[in-house]
């Protein structure tokens, strides 16, 4: 009797461990904010999307890159040109705003004289 419950408790043991969903070489005190990019305005410009490059956008403040949106070929999009900020445009002129945003990952932050 005494084998077999040290046995199922290995076995417990084993798959709490395997069904864990913690990386075991993740630091818990690591913020995904650490892992973005900070760009000033004339760094962004290189992200225009052209000749292999990455599209990025800035809107309030945060960088998106919209390299495999299908909205952005070419880091173009209905006449505007990634590697900007496009808060007045995405805010007062687009029809969506900013709700298409969640659609693409944020990769940075806009870095202004005023930080």
């Amino acid at each position: 009797m005494k084998r077999l419950l040290f046995l199922l408790s290995i076995v417990l043991t084993l798959t709490l461990v395997a069904c864990s969903s913690e990386d075991p070489n993740e630091n818990p005190n690591d913020d995904p904010k650490d892992d973005l990019l900070e760009l000033t305005l004339e760094e962004l410009a290189y992200y225009d999307g052209k000749e292999g490059r990455p599209a990025y956008i800035a809107v309030e403040g945060k960088i998106y890159d919209v390299t495999d949106s299908s909205f952005w070929s070419g880091g173009n999009h209905n006449g505007y040109a990634a590697g900007q900020d496009l808060t007045y445009e995405i805010i007062n002129v687009s029809p969506h705003g900013i709700s298409n945003l969640s659609r693409v990952p944020q990769v940075g932050i806009l870095i202004t004289g005023d930080e």
